[in-house]
């Protein structure tokens, strides 16, 4: 894997990390059965591609390869790492745009998978991301120690989980129907699961992956905390002000479905002031690591998140 250099622009790099990925996904998503599986049935194969390959931001996948690369490791086992988590992050798409949870027609431009194929097919999609992206993570060539893929593996599972992602999603869809609104600690803490558990694994992955000291690891988790906090309010801000064509999904929605919002808690002028602030904090936990100017990609992927426009 070609090094980065302090000379490439962030955009380059993120393409640059999306294309691998890309090729890492198509590769592990192929019609072979691997070892250990029967067979690959056409059909769900097919919904799960269409799921995770073709778009996105791949901001996970670029956190864990630069996260990585920066403690010095890089190769085909961090793009696995990554890969992994990037399935895991299209299984919960999937499955928050189903009928029963957000209930979402459109995605990254194109209709959702329920809508591309039907719902139960979906549902069972993102089962098959799901589970796989174990699969991949804890896998041999992912890393060759066994305590470092347990390690990925327990990560991967608290961030995606019941404490997690899974967690969060659950408070969200109780406080579209909660008597009284959320206050905004509550929102911070549902995001917190929600968005906030997989990007922040994202950097503790390249951090476990690269063997980090405790001392880089704490401010590698710092920065992956505030940067996934400041994404999820950037996201309901674009909702209430972004262009559907811009975004790729439907504009709006937060509102119409009494969604629990910094947003609608606080109004648009003060969320925008706690998303500069988490971004400002993200890079200066950067500052804390004798990262120096090696770190400029990750501070720029904080201003990525908080200044996009889907």
């Amino acid at each position: 894997m070609q090094t980065a250099s302090s000379a490439i622009s962030f955009p380059e790099r993120l393409s640059e990390v999306a294309a691998r990925i890309e090729t890492t996904l198509d590769r592990l998503l192929s019609p072979e059965a691997g070892a250990g599986e029967i067979l690959r049935p056409a059909r769900l194969l097919e919904s799960m591609r269409y799921a995770t390959l073709g778009g996105g931001k791949r901001l996970r996948p670029f956190l864990v390869v630069e996260t990585a690369r920066l403690l010095g490791a890089e190769g085909d086992n961090v793009l696995r790492a990554a890969a992994a988590i990037e399935m895991v992050h299209c299984y919960s798409l999937v499955h928050d745009d189903l009928p029963g949870m957000d209930n979402d027609d459109l995605r990254r431009g194109r209709p959702t998978v329920h809508k591309a194929f039907d719902e139960a097919t979906a549902i069972l999609a993102g089962d098959g991301l799901l589970t796989y992206a174990f699969d991949v993570i804890a896998s041999e060539p992912t890393h060759a120690d066994g305590a470092v893929r347990a390690a990925l593996a327990c990560g991967l599972a608290r961030a995606a989980g019941l404490g997690g992602m899974a967690g969060g999603q659950a408070l969200d869809l109780a406080a579209e129907t909660a008597t009284a609104p959320l206050s905004a600690a509550d929102i911070q803490r549902l995001q917190s699961m929600k968005t906030g558990a997989l990007l922040c694994f994202s950097v503790e992955a390249g951090a476990i992956i690269a063997g980090a000291d405790a001392k880089a690891r704490a401010a590698l988790l710092a920065y992956g905390r505030c940067l996934g906090a400041a994404f999820q309010v950037a996201d309901d801000i674009l909702d209430a002000e972004g262009d559907e064509a811009q975004l790729g999904k439907r504009a709006g929605k937060d509102a119409g479905r009494n969604k629990a919002t910094l947003v609608a808690a606080l109004g648009l002028a003060e969320a925008k002031v706690i998303r500069d602030r988490l971004a400002n904090d993200a890079v200066s936990a950067l500052a804390e690591t004798h990262f120096s100017a090696s770190r400029e990609l990750l501070v720029e992927a904080a201003r990525f998140a908080v200044a996009r426009k889907n």
